[in-house]
């Protein structure tokens, strides 16, 4: 009788501590897609993208006013400030050997300074060099961290520290089913599956495609978060653009508000997630994306 009720004990406390963790919110590992120039109105019940209206956004929450900084165009400065709050007074997408950075005040820098792991995953790179140039439907502009200095020691094509973190996306799969892709993930699909050279019906069937993947895997299951969005809006345009979230600790069910966002608040949740601290540029400004979060508290360090 006494084993019986000890039994019940052991089991009620083991349910309360894994309610107790499902309840906290804590994120451990981060995706982000980015998608590229379409207004949230191009996308949005659009008949060409019928994987991310009648499947994600459903299944999701989203924001419905999610801006790319005022002025900011076109796109890397974009990318970059989603990896430093800042566009360090660039307004082309000109190549590293030009546009390079010095500074380690950028995002990929904090998360190595905290222990954490990172990884670009970028499609139809070879793997074999860091990718500083275009290569095939590879495009550096979409790919930020190629910008900074303590990156790619410094532009350098052979630099272990930049292939090692730079890697092809078709690794990422392999990661997925292994469990061993890192804390922050940045994917960055080709020029034609990113919608830029190509439709929305391309991009949106790539996502039905690769999605999936992501949140199958036990990365994601387990504290997951995995944020789809795009770079800026069409035609020069500052948006809206989409920003879709989705998480076992998201609001999801089709959850939706009209909070002013920018790719700062991006930058800011990712730092609030990982505990990183100081707060990059504009973060330091914007509005967290924790609304669209049941409850939000950033995850565990090493």
């Amino acid at each position: 009788m006494r084993r019986a009720i000890s039994l019940c004990v052991v089991m009620l406390v083991l349910s309360r501590t894994a309610a107790a963790q499902q309840a906290s919110g804590q994120i451990n590992t981060v995706f982000i897609i980015l998608m590229e120039n379409h207004d949230w109105s191009q996308i949005k019940d659009n008949p060409l993208a019928p994987y991310i209206n009648d499947t994600l956004l459903p299944m999701s929450s989203y924001a419905e006013q999610y801006f790319n900084p005022p002025g900011i165009h076109p796109s890397l400065p974009n990318y970059l400030w989603l990896e430093a709050g800042d566009n360090f007074g660039i307004f082309n997408d000109g190549l590293p050997a030009v546009n390079h950075q010095s500074t380690t005040s950028h995002l990929v820098s904090l998360l190595e300074n905290a222990g954490l792991t990172w990884k670009s995953y970028q499609e139809d790179i070879t793997g074999t060099v860091c990718p500083l140039t275009n290569f095939m439907r590879y495009a550096p502009k979409h790919n930020p961290m190629v910008y900074f200095d303590d990156v790619t020691d410094t532009n350098n094509s052979t630099s272990p520290h930049c292939i090692e973190h730079v890697r092809p996306y078709t690794e990422l799969e392999t990661d997925l089913a292994n469990d061993t892709v890192a804390r922050y993930n940045f994917i960055t699909p080709n020029l034609c599956n990113d919608m830029h050279d190509c439709g929305v019906d391309v991009g949106d069937t790539w996502l039905s495609n690769e999605v999936p993947k992501i949140l199958s895997s036990p990365a994601y299951q387990n504290g997951g978060a995995l944020f789809v969005t795009w770079d800026e809006g069409g035609g020069g345009s500052d948006g809206p653009v989409g920003f879709i979230a989705l998480s076992p600790f998201a609001k999801g069910n089709g959850y939706s508000n009209r909070i002013y966002y920018t790719h700062s608040s991006t930058l800011r949740t990712v730092q609030t997630i990982f505990g990183l601290s100081p707060l990059l540029g504009d973060a330091a400004y914007a509005a967290d994306l924790s609304d669209l979060f049941v409850n939000f508290l950033p995850g565990p360090r090493p």
